[in-house]
């Protein structure tokens, strides 16, 4: 290079030195590694400076114990590898606040109106949650509609926020919900590990929420509840509630847990949901696309396609009757309403199933009939069959083989076609 065009080079590279992103490691702002410090004021402050200059919020070489952290704009939370972002033990560190337009407390982690965020690094969040699941498991329907409230916080929630980035880190032990995304839009969860005991309640996964423009990719979950469930809407919602749409789900696995989920409380509808290459090994259920008269909405293009099912409770659950499965006896077309779930233009493809103590329902309402699902080399084993009712059906290269009753029940209210 000459001497001219190095001297025109060389500013150029100063600058590029001179702004290069900062690094806000934690324990330079007073933060202790030790287990019992709690460090939630010495974060939160490197989370601000670093936010501030579109930096890295660094934590390295053991436990911080902290209490909730808000993730700015513009940020990258890296917890390395050996390293551990522990939530408080103590109840009251978490603020009760309107969380999902519900009562709740604030989450380990949440973001508000940002942008730009990226949590990575290798090493784990844990939301501590076993003191808040005793809590629940003593009380009567914790967690559920129509149960005695218990307030407990989630472990990550995003409000309203966008160009999110979840990749090579591990949450564990939430006390509810494990990662939420509240009407966000573009977020990327890759190469991410989801865990917490079989029986921890209501440790969901990833739960998308009003959400769109999502991947899932490289996901594996081991929990206590709903692997991933996509949602839109609470029960008896008064609305107006966006939907969850173009959100693409590829690679994952799936441990103990309730499967792969679309529902229940998903009154802003769901569409452009495709699932791929997912394998499922000891969960409750696999494949559910599940709603009531008093939380649904339309539920439309769905794809599950290249599905590998193992040792499940059911393989495919879609119902219209959720928490149950099966409609009442005697019960008849009530009035469609803003709430009535539409599920219609759903594919299944190239799923196996294999030693499931039910293979399958499809089970819409009298007023709502589940509509236009395709089964294309779909077979399924297990102990009892497939029902369908209140559906139209078109299968392709479509087999049950269950040990006791009818394979495939085909119910007087619905139609399967076969190719």
């Amino acid at each position: 290079m000459s001497k001219s065009l190095f001297a025109l080079a060389l500013p150029i590279l100063m600058t590029g030195a001179a702004y290069a992103a900062p690094v806000c490691n934690v324990t330079q702002y007073g933060a202790k590694a030790d287990g019992t410090t709690k460090n939630t004021a010495a974060i939160q402050k490197a989370i601000d400076d670093c936010s501030a200059k579109k930096g890295t919020v660094v934590l390295s070489g053991g436990t911080f114990v902290s209490g909730p952290l808000v993730l700015k704009s513009n940020i990258t939370f890296r917890v390395e590898k050996g390293a551990t972002l522990l939530g408080s033990a103590d109840h009251d560190d978490y603020p009760k606040m309107e969380v999902l337009r519900a009562p709740g407390r604030q989450s380990l982690i949440s973001s508000d109106h940002a942008e730009n965020i990226t949590i990575t690094g290798g090493g784990l969040i844990d939301g501590n949650g076993e003191s808040w699941w005793k809590e629940a498991r003593a009380t009567k329907n914790a967690g559920f509609v129509g149960g005695d409230t218990i307030f407990r916080p989630r472990l990550a929630v995003f409000n309203y926020s966008k160009h999110i980035k979840m990749e090579d880190i591990t949450f564990q032990n939430s006390p509810s919900w494990q990662v939420v995304p509240y009407y966000c839009d573009d977020v990327i969860i890759r190469n991410v590990r989801i865990l917490a005991p079989e029986h921890s309640p209501n440790s969901d996964a990833v739960d998308p929420f009003s959400t769109s423009n999502m991947i899932i990719d490289h996901l594996y979950a081991d929990v206590g509840d709903d692997n991933i469930a996509i949602k839109s809407g609470l029960v008896n919602s008064p609305g107006p509630d966006a939907p969850s749409k173009n959100i693409t789900i590829t690679d994952c696995t799936f441990m103990h847990g309730h499967g792969l989920s679309i529902g229940s409380e998903i009154a802003g509808g769901a569409q452009n949901i495709r699932a791929e290459r997912i394998h499922f090994d000891g969960t409750d259920q696999a494949l559910r696309i599940k709603a009531n008269r008093d939380r649904g909405a339309d539920v439309s293009n769905i794809v599950f396609k290249d599905i590998d099912i193992k040792n499940v409770g059911m393989a495919i659950l879609i119902s219209e009757y959720y928490p149950k499965v099966l409609p009442p006896e005697g019960d008849s077309a009530q009035p469609v309403t803003r709430l009535t779930p539409l599920f219609h233009d759903i594919t299944i493809e190239n799923v196996t199933a294999t030693n499931a103590k039910t293979t399958g329902v499809i089970i819409g309402l009298p007023e709502s009939p589940v509509k236009n699902v395709v089964l294309k080399n779909v077979h399924l084993e297990g102990g009892a069959g497939f029902r369908i009712s209140d559906a139209t059906v078109t299968a392709e290269n479509f087999t049950v083989k269950a040990e006791k009753g009818e394979a495939i029940i085909v119910l007087p209210s619905a139609k399967l076609t076969k190719k």
